[in-house]
């Protein structure tokens, strides 16, 4: 990947900012802990959502429990930051920020930060990695597979 020219050695030393917890997402970063990706299930209508949320946006139900995915799926939809929202991703500019629609009908949002954007395409076949990140833990991430 090509290196920003607007990057200095100090905002390379920037962490990149870490994700924050809740007691709605904590299920999701314990199965991520376990190098596996799950999202949330209905209780009631077993709909499956992703990002966390309180409720069924289908049938309204407060009660969920976590699915393990496969972590397979296309790339639904895309597009390339040519921005760093924060100093520590100004050596990856550009990136590709990506709608996975994994097999299981559910779509989640990824940054693919070892994808030559020139190379992406709707429809392409991905797959859930995790890349360790210093002091914070594992990252879901995905890449591009045969």
């Amino acid at each position: 990947m090509m290196k920003n020219p607007a990057s200095t050695d100090a905002d390379a030393a920037l962490p990149r900012p870490a994700p924050v917890v809740t007691e709605l997402s904590q299920g999701f970063w314990d199965a991520v802990a376990r190098r596996e990706l799950a999202v949330q299930q209905c209780s009631a209508c077993d709909t499956l959502r992703h990002y966390p949320q309180p409720f069924c946006p289908h049938c309204h139900s407060n009660d969920f429990g976590w699915k393990r995915v496969s972590g397979r799926g296309q790339i639904y939809s895309y597009t390339v930051a040519h921005r760093a929202f924060h100093p520590a991703w100004k050596e990856h500019v550009p990136y590709v920020i990506a709608t996975i629609e994994l097999e299981e009908g559910v779509r989640v949002v990824c940054d693919l930060l070892d994808l030559d954007p020139e190379e992406v395409e709707i429809g392409q076949n991905v797959e859930v990695t995790f890349e360790e990140l210093p002091g914070q833990g594992l990252m879901p991430r995905f890449e591009v597979i045969d």
